[in-house]
């Protein structure tokens, strides 16, 4: 999908807002995913001390998606959020 396109809103017929230029739609994003990334570390920390069949088939997994996510914030320029 084109990021451009999820990143505006229409308001009213011919106005749009670009929600990825305000800094409070980025930070609420910015939190959500650094929040998902945490929670998906700890599931691979979890595993990784189990014996469970499988494990390394969902570690990487688990691993990939924390991979998209970083990039999904270093695509949209959000890792400097959290100094905000």
């Amino acid at each position: 999908m084109d990021k451009n396109r999820l990143a505006t809103a229409t308001l009213e017929p011919g106005r749009s807002v670009r929600l990825d230029q305000h800094e409070s739609v980025r930070s609420h994003v910015f939190q959500q995913i650094r929040s998902e990334v945490e929670r998906l570390e700890r599931r691979i920390e979890t595993l990784r001390l189990t014996g469970a069949p499988h494990t390394a088939i969902m570690i990487s997994t688990y691993e990939r998606m924390v991979d998209r996510k970083r990039g999904f914030l270093r695509t949209w320029g959000l890792q400097d959020v959290a100094a905000h």
